[in-house]
């Protein structure tokens, strides 16, 4: 049945058809521009804004979005040079931030410049690895030890299964095995090249997991039980890791501790101890760091990656010392920051650009990817510190933050 856009609104205020059927009748653009139009009779609210982009709807609509009625803009700014010795990254980069919180981006600018003229950050990628954890149920918590038994015996089959439903996903290992009771978690954990892999591990796994039902009495109530553990704070994660896990580090020199970031190694040392260590035992924090969701947060909204995933990025540790030469040695360690290249996000087309600017757009690029993200939470964690050090966090949030 064709229709016209004015017959498809007619029919969605009547209610004869819903939002998601719009794509039925009409093209992608037309069909987010009529759905736009019901949301504003019916809201009262008129969509200007919103009515303005640039990206191709009908590819968003197969692969990224549902019930579409445009698109929203975040300001974009830019950090850099920032001078990374990775073993993948290796040079100067500029850095694209999607932010509305002022003084952001102006305060990892000061970082990577802090960073560059003590001769770069050095990033190492430590861990690479995703993961699903389904819950199983069986009879009796002596049905569950046999169970995990079976799984540990069996680990050549089910890594086939999986396999075979993916041509970059390879499992590496199911561990831990968990019991509860008599629910079994067992952790599947693959490699998945240059995607984020949470969807290709999904997939995974279910077929894995047909052998395991047909051969044994237990029953999958959940492809995930979160032992992933998958958008969510868990220590399981910041022992274990998931996605990339990346230290970056800088000895930075006295002298420019002094001058550019207008404190000491002392203060920085001790603000770390007091705020990160200590303030966020008593917190229960399962991260000591100071802020690494403003950079993870920022670059992931700039590049197309699964913004959920910031609340994983965000763990973390960071250390302070002053060293023998009264210099001061910072790191950061990222255990948990699922990241991709290629799928999902990536493909729209301002994601697209954003990564070209690093260098890091496309296959064989996501390492690198990881070792320049681990960079910049290298810089705003110290400029941070730095700033809190030199009493001058809320001046700073003053000038840039309220205009």
């Amino acid at each position: 049945m064709k229709m016209n856009e004015k017959e498809v609104l007619k029919k969605l205020l009547k209610g004869e058809i819903k939002l998601y059927e719009v794509d039925k009748y009409l093209s992608a653009d037309k069909a987010t521009k009529v759905r736009r139009k019901f949301i504003e009779e019916v809201t009262g609210t008129k969509l200007e804004h919103v009515s303005k982009y640039t990206i191709d709807m009908e590819n968003a609509l197969r692969k990224n979005i549902e019930n579409s009625i445009g698109a929203v803009q975040i300001p974009l700014g830019v950090a850099g040079p920032l001078k990374i010795n990775g073993e993948y990254a290796k040079g100067e980069f500029y850095v694209p931030l999607a932010t509305s919180e002022g003084a952001l981006v102006a305060s990892i600018n000061r970082g990577c410049s802090a960073i560059t003229e003590s001769g770069g950050a050095k990033t190492r990628i430590i861990g690479d690895k995703m993961t699903r954890a389904p819950v199983i149920k069986t009879k009796s918590v002596v049905e569950a030890v046999k169970l995990k038994k079976w799984i540990e015996d069996n680990f050549d089959r089910l890594k086939a299964a999986a396999e075979s439903t993916t041509r970059h996903g390879k499992l590496i290992k199911i561990d831990p095995i968990l019991i509860v009771g008599n629910y079994v978690f067992p952790r599947f954990v693959f490699t998945t090249g240059d995607s984020m892999g949470m969807n290709m591990v999904t997939i995974a796994t279910e077929e894995a997991l047909k052998i395991l039902e047909n051969e044994t009495n237990a029953h999958v109530v959940s492809l995930s039980g979160n032992v992933c553990t998958d958008k969510k704070p868990a220590a399981i994660n910041l022992i274990e890791g998931r996605g990339k896990s990346v230290v970056a580090e800088v000895t930075v020199p006295r002298d420019i501790v002094k001058n550019k970031l207008k404190t000491t190694p002392k203060s920085i040392v001790e603000v770390n101890m007091a705020k990160n260590f200590v303030g966020s035992a008593i917190a229960g924090s399962m991260g000591f760091n100071a802020h690494y969701a403003n950079m993870i947060g920022a670059l992931f909204l700039a590049t197309g990656q699964d913004e959920a995933q910031i609340v994983e990025g965000s763990l973390g540790i960071t250390v302070a010392e002053e060293n023998e030469d009264g210099d001061l040695y910072f790191s950061v360690t990222l255990p948990d920051v699922p990241l991709a290249t290629v799928g999902g996000g990536t493909g729209l087309e301002t994601a697209q650009e954003c990564l070209s600017i690093m260098g890091v757009k496309g296959s064989n690029k996501v390492q690198k990817f990881a070792e320049i993200m681990a960079g910049v939470v290298l810089a705003g964690e110290l400029s941070l510190m730095a700033a809190l050090g030199a009493g001058h966090l809320a001046r700073a949030h003053k000038e840039l933050g309220r205009g």
